[in-house]
């Protein structure tokens, strides 16, 4: 079968063509029916002058159609589809598969359907021509970054999903091993120890396109679970060279992939920390010109963030409280050159060579110059009143460190959250294909789900009945 998309039917005025995809619409009207066609390139209007061909189609039928593509008059085009200046006269129709009548409505945007309902169905939501765009935006996304990247000498790795348990400011999502009953891997919150080892091991400069899991309290622009993230680790650089870099990547494919956006100001300005709090109140300012204007990208850079923050009891991953300080960013920040000798003085005075990448009010990227010195690396474990036990977690990457370090230091910009802003889309959700809920269910698959008695045992595990938690689903 020789299948034409549907927005090159424009190219064959004059030609039999064969088209396939999914029934839009049916409209009837006498003897001559009307039949909206659907691929994801677009839609095109199909005429079947008997109205019989049509008699055995509904919406959402999986169909081929085989027919002769003809110019519209002027007073029928249709501006608003690809193919508005042509139509298909039918010859010949075949069914794939039938469609059961989806539970929602696919030709609107689909905000004022209810969640649950559309993550349980989506398989169908994805058919609605908004999701359809927004995961074909991504895709272009995260291609441009492979390409701009690679063609500046990065190397992409794929770092391992099952990791260690190390306490690194979020919850871990934890897997039993049954090779090893008792032990634990964990799903890696992020790539960062792998990508530091791998600055030790001489790759000079990485990327991922990186999944990261915490098992963090959601918000709308906070997926839980599981989130995408553009990893970048470069070696032998200063905080300066990190920046340019991403201001580069992130300027030159908002000019190519959203022509219709602007940028507000260039170059991007960068703000200290204590500043943008006294003027804004906030260290994600939105610092657009216009808010009403929906194509204006208004991004900046806020540095010299304090290294440490005064330890509370919130802060159970690395004291509780035992300590007086707890990292303003991780514990792998790099103090400020400037600053070193204050970690023995003052260590609230010192400043992190952090920085946060900040687009319309949101963050949609961190990242900072990583401590490359050991010992500074075991003062602040001290400084956040890490124990013996908790050390020990980190003995590779100390190990690791004690064979030539390069100074080294990267950022890691979120790319559902970039879409999300870009787009001005209301939740995380709306550019991902399968996003799990508020509540933790999992799209269409309903996950968390029970297992069986074999299983554990296979994993030496047990399960005691205790209260159930109820959650309800927001954000």
């Amino acid at each position: 079968m020789k299948r034409t998309i549907i927005k090159d039917t424009v190219n064959h005025i004059g030609s039999t063509v064969t088209v396939s995809g999914w029934v839009h619409s049916v409209r009837k009207h006498g003897k001559i029916a009307f039949l909206d066609l659907r691929d994801r390139s677009g839609l095109i209007q199909a005429v079947d002058l008997t109205g019989k061909a049509v008699e055995k189609v509904g919406n959402e039928y999986a169909v081929e159609v085989t027919g002769l593509i003809k110019k519209r008059p002027e007073k029928m085009v249709n501006p608003k589809i690809i193919t508005g200046t042509v139509e298909m006269e039918i010859r010949e129709l075949t069914v794939y598969s039938k469609s059961l009548e989806p539970p929602f409505p696919l030709d609107d945007d689909g905000y004022r359907i209810n969640e649950e309902t559309r993550i349980k169905y989506r398989y169908l939501d994805l058919r609605r021509q908004r999701m359809l765009d927004n995961l074909l935006l991504r895709s272009r996304v995260t291609t441009y970054i492979r390409n701009y990247l690679t063609g500046r000498d990065f190397i992409e790795v794929e770092t391992p999903i099952l990791t260690k348990t190390t306490p690194e400011g979020a919850r871990d999502f934890i897997v039993p091993s049954r090779l090893q009953p008792g032990n634990f891997y964990a799903l890696p919150q992020s790539p960062q120890q792998y990508k530091q080892l791998l600055m030790v091991a001489g790759l000079e400069k990485y990327f991922q396109i990186a999944r990261c899991f915490r098992d963090e309290d959601p918000r709308h622009d906070r997926a839980y679970g599981e989130f995408t993230q553009l990893d970048i680790e470069m070696s032998f650089v200063q905080q300066e060279d990190i920046l340019n870099l991403t201001e580069g990547l992130f300027t030159e494919m908002v000019g190519k992939l959203f022509p219709e956006k602007h940028i507000s100001q260039k170059p991007w300005p960068r703000l200290a920390h204590r500043d943008v709090l006294k003027k804004y109140g906030s260290d994600k300012p939105d610092l657009r010109r216009d808010r009403k204007d929906k194509n204006e990208l208004a991004f900046a850079w806020i540095i010299d963030f304090p290294l440490f923050k005064e330890q509370s009891q919130d802060d159970f991953f690395y004291g509780s409280g035992r300590a007086k300080f707890a990292p303003s960013h991780h514990m792998f920040t790099a103090p400020h050159p400037e600053d070193i000798l204050l970690l023995k003085t003052d260590p609230l005075k010192v400043r992190g060579q952090q920085h946060d990448l900040v687009l319309n009010g949101y963050e949609v990227g961190g990242g900072s110059v990583r401590i490359h010195e050991p010992q500074i690396q075991e003062q602040v474990f001290d400084l956040i009143g890490f124990t013996k036990e908790q050390k020990a977690q980190f003995e590779h990457l100390l190990t690791a460190f004690k064979y030539g370090v390069p100074p080294h230091g990267g950022i890691a910009p979120g790319i559902d959250r970039f879409l999300m802003t870009v787009l001005g889309e209301p939740s995380l959700r709306e550019v991902m294909a399968f996003p799990t809920l508020s509540s933790g269910q999992t799209s269409v698959l309903d996950a968390p789900s029970p297992v069986t008695e074999a299983q554990l045992a296979e994993l030496g595990i047990a399960i005691r009945a205790g209260k159930k938690k109820s959650k309800k689903a927001h954000g």
